[in-house]
């Protein structure tokens, strides 16, 4: 019984430390490598997350999101990108199979992460803050190729949907604002 009550409040504290990390620099994370890592890199910079999956109809996003990261990069911008496969099982495989296939296959060079979940009792603490009541885009993550604008101080600027391409108007405006911010 103790054991039980043990667990229920260190998954309450990880629930609770995800939503009031002080920052979203502050949730770890493990690169495509496995390497403990986060967003604190990445501080100073405009940030576009998204959840990706390499077997999925929208998967062809690879390109746009590969030219937008080239085209902005310089200017203090970058895509990163998070392998998920609570969609349709669309992210089967292994982060060394996901880094080939995106390296051989669309030429990725913005930085992959671990694969992790972006939903459910498994969400990873980044997801959770990035959707929870406290975000001002809450809600579940509804398929693959989520968005999540990020500030260059941290601040969840905007939410696209999976459908909205990163070559749309609404997202290149959205960046060249972020970029444009002091």
């Amino acid at each position: 019984m103790k054991f039980i009550a043990l667990l229920a409040v260190l998954f309450m504290a990880q629930l609770v430390s995800a939503e009031t990390a002080a920052s979203l620099y502050d949730i770890p994370l493990k690169d495509i490598n496995g390497k403990p890592t986060s967003l604190k890199a990445y501080k100073g910079k405009t940030i576009l997350v998204v959840n990706v999956a390499s077997k999925c109809g929208l998967t062809p996003q690879y390109t746009a999101l590969e030219a937008l990261h080239k085209k902005y990069s310089a200017k203090g911008f970058t895509v990163l990108g998070f392998p998920c496969n609570d969609f349709g099982a669309q992210e089967p495989g292994t982060n060394e199979e996901i880094k080939q296939f995106c390296s051989s296959k669309y030429e990725v060079t913005f930085p992959l992460f671990d694969k992790l979940h972006v939903k459910g009792a498994e969400q990873h603490p980044l997801y959770a803050a990035l959707t929870g009541e406290k975000s001002p885009f809450p809600g579940e993550i509804k398929w693959n190729f989520g968005k999540f604008l990020i500030s260059k101080d941290g601040k969840i600027l905007k939410r696209f949907e999976p459908k909205t391409t990163p070559e749309s108007a609404e997202v290149t405006e959205a960046v060249e604002a972020a970029l444009a911010a002091k």
